[in-house]
């Protein structure tokens, strides 16, 4: 079963993701949260599994939110951002914050239900042509290398690490990026696993963002 906190600051909106959520197999909603400061009280009383998380909100928003939850030794939870296009510098943010990824609350509910899974067992949700654009329109608003990342990191990679974590920033699946270096699937997952383990990064996510801080992919570029 895996446990679900919803936060939002429209109790409408909560309640239309609990019918949803409460309807299917294996997903629980344990506790609800109107702001971010009540989000992180509610997710340490209730070891939810996946929060899933609105960005702005009275009091405390959800960047700050997802950063005070991820950051809890104590909690195992992964946060999974709703959003519209209209706040995707917040969205940004949030994953830098360390948040999973994120999903459009207008989705349907079978995208938010996969996504969910996904995010419960560990992966990240990168969704390609909504992440490459959130990236290219505001990596000018994120720290510049110097700032956030050793510039030598990208020296601790192999060649083909590299490229690879070119094609992941790219928003590119393990199928993918298979089909675009004619290796095998199992090969990609070995090449990711191993640059994320190097690189200290926790999913692809933060892999997708790290290679725009880094300098590795910059706007625009394909």
């Amino acid at each position: 079963m895996t446990r679900l906190l919803l936060v939002d600051d429209q109790p409408l909106l909560r309640t239309g993701f609990r019918m949803i959520l409460e309807a299917e197999d294996g997903l629980e909603v344990v506790g609800e949260a109107g702001d971010g400061v009540e989000a992180v009280e509610r997710a340490r009383a209730c070891s939810p599994d996946v929060v899933l998380m609105d960005i702005r909100m009275p009091r405390m928003d959800g960047v700050e939110a997802t950063r005070r939850i991820v950051g809890d030794p104590a909690l195992s939870a992964r946060v999974l951002v709703l959003t519209t296009f209209d706040l995707d510098e917040y969205v940004v943010e949030a994953l830098r914050a360390g948040a999973s990824g994120f999903l459009l609350k207008d989705a349907p509910a079978d995208d938010l239900i996969a996504a969910i899974r996904v995010v419960a067992a560990g992966e990240a949700i990168v969704a390609p042509r909504v992440t490459r654009r959130l990236l290219d329109r505001f990596a000018d608003r994120l720290p510049s290398a110097s700032e956030a990342v050793l510039p030598e990191a990208l020296g601790t990679l192999t060649e083909r690490e590299v490229e690879v974590l070119r094609l992941v920033a790219r928003g590119m699946s393990n199928a993918e990026i298979a089909a675009e270096l004619y290796v095998s699937e199992t090969t990609v997952k070995t090449h990711v696993g191993h640059l994320l383990t190097k690189l200290s990064l926790r999913d692809r996510v933060q892999a997708c963002v790290f290679a725009y801080e880094s300098g590795l992919v910059r706007p625009g570029s394909a």
